[in-house]
């Protein structure tokens, strides 16, 4: 990031992506930003900081290892079922009378 509008603005497109809790400027320049979250894309934030600013790479993704707690392990996603039914043709055929009647006007 060479100016103070490109920062402004990746910082910004980090903040409001989802699961991130802090976005700060990392680096000798402050070219780089640290951003740490929970269960926050990377893929899809690199994406959206491109569109953004035009250039963004990953350097480095890692997991924070926080002190152990005593979590319950974690539920398995319930089944999603999903029915799609197609729905039913319905077909007409234009019948020509066979013997129109005569056009009166009144």
């Amino acid at each position: 990031m060479h100016c103070s509008k490109c920062r402004k603005k990746a910082l910004k497109v980090a903040a409001v992506a989802y699961g991130v809790t802090s976005v700060a400027l990392h680096g000798p320049e402050k070219d780089k930003l640290m951003i740490l979250g929970d269960g926050v894309d990377a893929a899809c934030l690199t994406e959206a900081l491109r569109k953004k600013l035009c250039h963004a790479s990953i350097e480095i993704v890692e997991e924070v290892k926080d002190t152990p707690k005593q979590v319950d392990p974690p539920k398995p996603p319930s089944p999603q079922i999903i029915i799609c039914q197609p729905q039913p043709f319905e077909y007409y055929r234009v019948v020509p009378d066979p013997t129109p009647a005569p056009c009166t006007i009144m």
